[in-house]
């Protein structure tokens, strides 16, 4: 019963990205293990916390008070066969913590179970790669659990190389089967059964995701790089969220009530460039636009600085505009009479602004010669919406390397 108010996921992401450059080394000229390896392992921990007033359980006002204390542990292994293949074998597992003052409004007579949550999301990825022709194949299952939803996923990846490694080309393809109980608000459980009445279920419901993206990464000069992204994503089954109250303008109340099928595109372009040793500029745009109507506008742009050989300082800065859906209306403005109809305010319209910095340290220490403590990160970062929705999040990221 997660629900925070921007792309929580994606923030997460940019805030513990890792930014090194590549080089190329003769794998003539040095012995790789053929046995299973240590390559790299990630532990990130964030806490977000948001405030607004426009929650979508109370038909489009009232608090979006909220907290998310997030934990994830990545692992990477590998193994060479001696014949120009490198094998990844990878497991990460996440668990979240939230309280929602919000989501406590579904239930008006009582706390009620959503007031806070626990999701814990394993995963598991293979890859194989054949150095010689840059040729890669993998994949992946993840699994996703909290309250009132079940989530079971899985994708398959290629990607292709050009001989100076100055061209890449990659896809990934995914889908996800999500299984939701549907939980409605206490207005809504008049003619329910006495069990159902007290939990505000009414059974489960599907809701299915397929994506495919597309990567072409380009080497211009030594100094300047890009890349251009592609998206494709449908969704099918339930996307209106049960609990989300609608209130018309005659004064009727119903149930969030959306199409049952959405379609996405997204289209990307990156490009870094390096000033030097010390400077990089690295920036990012992207449009969207789906068959709900909504359109939008991204911008970021990141201005890594390294201070010393060891730590570098990173100011970023992305803004955000899009526009409302087709069946958004505030509260007591959807028309009755209406086949779909939300006063939730993550499809409205507005602009947002996300900035903050990271400080990051490369000590590369040495423990027990067997791996090295390769990377330290702390992010912090303020996001602004027009319609004020206010957010602040902190992350901290270790990383090790082996031998």
């Amino acid at each position: 019963m997660l629900k925070i108010n921007l792309s929580f996921l994606g923030i997460i992401l940019s805030l513990v990205q890792i930014y090194a450059q590549s080089f190329v080394i003769d794998s003539t000229k040095i012995y790789k293990k053929k046995a299973l390896s240590f390559e790299e392992a990630n532990i990130m921990s964030s806490y977000y916390h948001q405030e607004g007033n426009h929650s979508a359980i109370t038909g489009g006002v009232g608090t979006e008070k909220l907290s998310d204390f997030a934990n994830v542990i990545d692992l990477k292994l590998n193994r060479y066969d001696g014949r120009g293949k490198k094998y990844t074998y990878g497991a990460e597992f996440g668990i979240d913590y939230y309280t929602s003052a919000s989501s406590d409004k579904i239930d008006a007579k009582v706390s009620s179970a959503s007031s806070s949550d626990v999701r814990f999301y394993p995963s598991v990825n293979y890859s194989v790669e054949n150095e010689k022709t840059g040729v890669g194949l993998g994949g992946n299952i993840a699994f996703s659990k909290e309250y009132d939803y079940t989530s079971i996923g899985g994708g398959f990846n290629i990607h292709k190389k050009s001989k100076n490694q100055n061209t890449e080309f990659s896809a990934k393809a995914n889908v996800f089967f999500d299984t939701y109980s549907q939980i409605v608000p206490t207005e809504f459980r008049a003619n329910l059964p006495a069990r159902q009445q007290r939990k505000g279920e009414i059974g489960n419901a599907a809701r299915n995701s397929f994506d495919l993206s597309m990567t072409l990464s380009q080497v211009m000069s030594k100094r300047f790089q890009m890349a251009l992204t592609l998206d494709l994503a449908y969704q099918s089954g339930l996307l209106s969220t049960p609990f989300h109250r609608v209130y018309f303008d005659d004064g009727s109340l119903l149930r969030e009530t959306l199409p049952g099928t959405r379609f996405k595109v997204p289209i990307g372009l990156r490009a870094n460039y390096f000033m030097g040793e010390k400077f990089v500029i690295r920036s990012f745009y992207r449009y969207y636009q789906d068959d709900w109507g909504l359109t939008s506008h991204t911008v970021h742009v990141e201005l890594p600085y390294k201070v010393t050989p060891f730590t570098s300082i990173s100011p970023f800065y992305r803004y955000y505009r899009q526009s409302k859906i087709d069946y958004f209306a505030p509260y007591q403005e959807n028309k009755s009479g209406a086949e779909f109809f939300s006063s939730d305010y993550d499809l409205s319209g507005f602009n947002s602004q996300f900035y903050g910095i990271g400080v990051r340290h490369t000590p590369f220490k040495t423990i027990a010669n067997l791996f090295a403590i390769s990377q330290v990160e702390l992010r912090g970062a303020l996001y602004n919406r027009s319609d004020g929705l206010s957010a602040g999040i902190v992350t901290f990221h270790v990383q090790f390397k082996g031998f």
